[in-house]
């Protein structure tokens, strides 16, 4: 499932907004497709706008009741809803924020879920820095001698470019409670640098562009030095 809400509080129409000439939206389509391990693929949105983008790109559309698609929506509800309107056993949430992903590690994403048999997922980053949280710290203690970064245990912040789940453990839980996001046995992938980069505003997508612009001209990366490395032998 990949959700398109027509609106957006931070970017307006953030999904439509264009990177390296093509919709935001239509990285994470391609990514899905890309991966080859989905049985189907379903552009949830708030707006028939997004069925022709859908069309586009050879995908199913789903358009989600009205309530559904407001600033103020719960994804646990959103969830909830898709589930019911598409039995599965598994269903991935994968995000437009998050263009740079791709489909190969979609594939071990999903992969690391069934091996592991979880019932809840979701991707996160690990930074191996200093944090303080709410003016204390969080990985280091200040007593000691300043810790070097890579001695650090990394903190994790969620990128919520893959979020997925049993979907029995959701609907269960969901109709237990109300809310289901974190249900049954749940478990962080760490993704690469590249897909934390996070769509939320005008600077973010610009980043984004950059990185995809001169991916297009480079096709393979090597790290070069300055000349006077030579004086170093």
């Amino acid at each position: 499932m990949i959700p398109a809400r027509i609106g957006s509080n931070r970017l307006k129409m953030k999904n439509l907004a264009l990177i390296n000439e093509k919709p935001l939206i239509s990285y994470a389509i391609e990514a899905a497709k890309d991966s080859g391990i989905f049985t189907s693929i379903i552009v949830n949105s708030d707006s028939e706008f997004f069925a022709k983008i859908a069309k586009r790109y050879g995908v199913e559309f789903y358009l989600r009741p009205k309530e559904l698609g407001s600033s103020t929506t719960k994804s646990d509800s959103v969830v909830y809803d898709f589930m019911s309107k598409y039995p599965s056993d598994i269903m991935a949430w994968v995000n437009p924020t998050s263009p740079l992903q791709t489909g190969e590690e979609i594939r071990a994403v999903i992969n690391y879920f069934i091996r592991e048999k979880l019932d809840t997922l979701i991707t996160v980053k690990n930074e191996q820095v200093h944090c303080v949280y709410d003016g204390k710290p969080v990985n280091f203690n200040p007593g000691e001698v300043f810790a070097q970064t890579q001695n650090l245990k990394p903190v994790q912040p969620f990128v919520y470019s893959i979020m997925m789940w049993k979907n029995r453990t959701f609907m269960d839980a969901y109709k237990e409670k109300g809310y289901a996001f974190f249900c049954g046995k749940v478990r962080y992938y760490p993704v690469s640098k590249e897909t934390s980069i996070i769509i939320k505003t005008k600077e973010d997508l610009m980043l984004a562009d950059y990185i995809l612009r001169a991916k297009s001209l480079v096709k393979k990366y090597g790290v070069k030095y300055d000349e006077s490395v030579e004086d170093l032998e």
